[in-house]
């Protein structure tokens, strides 16, 4: 029966009483915490008596005394957010040497560096510094070439923080890195002139590279053209060298020579569109010749050339072609 009310009593100290009791100590100033990047500054009748900022927990009774229930109760606590912070002013005006409108984008960062001139030298300074940096810009940028606007941002954006940079620091900002992120032009109808330029500029040289590559292919298609014509002569030219000389080789043997020429008028004949009659040699070769002339005779209606005079000794065979208007299949 004991243990219910001893649990009910540990559960009011643990989950009441130790907050209400940590709640006091924070009214009175007892303790307090200060997160990461993060400061507090203690003002008493207009007076700052403490100023904390390492992260960490503090008793502010231990370091100003009394002053901390004071401060509590009649002065107040100021909370500075020590993290680095960052803005961007995008197409600030300016003009170049030759009249030309620009707009420059300009990026910087910036976190607090002393939170007592933050707090009390200007109302509002992270204003103060966008409005100083915009100035500045266009103050330091204008005038300047336009070339020189258009390569050289690391030389612009270092102008622009050192110009910026000790009147943050008397607002108690710290100004980081200052950065032209962007340079472009304003006027409508110039920007399309640069890109109506731009494009014809870019058409002539596609033009100048066709030209280029087809006057090569044109070059190297006439060498190999000439070289192929040169070698395709030659060729040529050795053919009949080649011919000549085998026949030639072959003329030293008569009866090889005739059988050659008798192969080729043999070939001759087979490959155009004839009939052929083969007729056997011996004693009725004659005879048989004189049929076919008078036959040729009676289908052409001419007379049949006399018969030649039979060799002494006829031939074992020969060939016999009509022409091509000779009827077939009789």
């Amino acid at each position: 029966m004991l243990i219910l009310p001893a649990a009910f009593t540990t559960f009011i100290a643990a989950f009441i009483g130790v907050p209400v009791l940590l709640g006091f100590a924070r009214f009175f100033g007892l303790y307090t915490t200060v997160e990461e990047m993060q400061g507090k500054v203690y003002v008493l009748f207009g007076k700052v008596v403490l100023i904390l900022d390492e992260p960490g927990l503090h008793s502010p009774v231990l370091r100003i005394g009394p002053r901390a229930l004071l401060t509590h109760l009649a002065g107040t606590v100021h909370t500075v957010d020590y993290r680095l912070d960052q803005e961007y002013l995008r197409s600030q005006a300016v003009n170049s040497e030759e009249g030309t409108p620009m707009g420059i984008g300009v990026w910087y960062e910036m976190r607090v560096g002393n939170p007592v001139d933050f707090l009390f030298r200007n109302t509002d300074p992270r204003g103060s510094l966008r409005a100083n940096v915009a100035n500045t810009a266009v103050r330091c940028l204008s005038n300047m070439p336009l070339n020189t606007l258009l390569e050289d941002r690391h030389q612009m954006s270092r102008m622009v923080r050192g110009e910026v940079s000790p009147k943050s620091e008397a607002w108690g900002y710290r100004l980081g890195s200052v950065y032209i992120r962007k340079v472009h032009f304003r006027d409508g109808n110039m920007i399309q002139q640069i890109e109506q330029k731009v494009v014809n500029r870019l058409r002539q040289v596609t033009s100048a590279i066709r030209q280029v590559g087809a006057n090569q292919v044109a070059v190297i298609k006439s060498t190999a053209e000439k070289e192929a014509a040169s070698e395709f002569a030659r060729a040529a030219a050795m053919r009949p060298y080649l011919v000549g000389k085998a026949l030639q080789d072959i003329g030293q043997d008569r009866e090889i020579l005739e059988a050659v020429f008798e192969i080729l008028e043999t070939q001759n004949m087979l490959a155009g569109e004839v009939d052929l009659t083969l007729i056997p040699g011996g004693a009725k070769a004659e005879l048989l010749g004189s049929l076919l002339a008078t036959q040729s005779q009676k289908f052409y209606g001419e007379p049949a050339a006399p018969p030649a005079e039979a060799p002494a000794q006829a031939p074992p065979a020969f060939l016999v072609g009509h022409p091509p208007e000779f009827p077939h299949g009789r």
